[in-house]
């Protein structure tokens, strides 16, 4: 439930902030990553050390050329590692996903390339499973910052390279991803 209302929330902020589309030249965005996920938490005496595929899709307003809003959804993958214990072994994994919302700075260089940063917020939820059984389920509203490179390809569209720190209570999540994104 609290995730579908932080869905509504944002995309409500995001159709708040249609006037803003005439300021800019690039206007409404959409795109998408993949990438790889780090994550070392400590989880019920398991040091769990992982990475996981990541996967992002995004939607936004470029307000001018240097700054746009947008909302999105992360999804982290499962880190999951095998531990022995007593001989026998156990399967610990962790798992997040969630909405963002936030803003975008962007250093035109040239043309075609750019630099960028990006913070926001992060609501997210997750699970924690030891051989398949729920042992928790955090949710809580945290941070994200991040920075990259743009390149033109052709038109409106963009290649992006990235490296997003996500907070997840007492842990980060850093990812690395390779995604496009299509200006309208």
């Amino acid at each position: 439930m609290k995730k579908a209302l932080y869905t509504v929330a944002t995309l409500a902020a995001l159709l708040a902030l249609t006037p803003l589309t005439a300021l800019g030249e690039d206007g409404f965005y959409v795109g998408g990553s993949v990438g790889s996920a780090s994550l070392s938490e400590d989880f019920d005496g398991f040091n769990v050390d992982s990475d996981s595929t990541a996967l992002r899709l995004v939607a936004g307003w470029q307000i001018n050329d240097y700054l746009s809003v947008e909302g999105g959804y992360q999804n982290f993958g499962a880190f999951e590692q095998t531990f022995t214990v007593n001989g026998e072994p156990v399967d610990v994994s962790l798992d997040a996903d969630g909405f963002t919302f936030g803003g975008t700075g962007s250093f035109p260089l040239s043309d075609r390339f750019a630099l960028y940063g990006r913070v926001g917020a992060f609501f997210w939820d997750g699970d924690a499973e030891i051989n398949n059984v729920s042992q928790a389920r955090p949710e809580d509203t945290n941070l994200y910052l991040g920075a990259g490179v743009s390149f033109a390809l052709a038109g409106r569209l963009k290649l992006i390279v990235d490296w997003t720190r996500y907070k997840l209570e007492d842990t980060e999540s850093n990812v690395i991803s390779l995604g496009l994104s299509y200006g309208f």
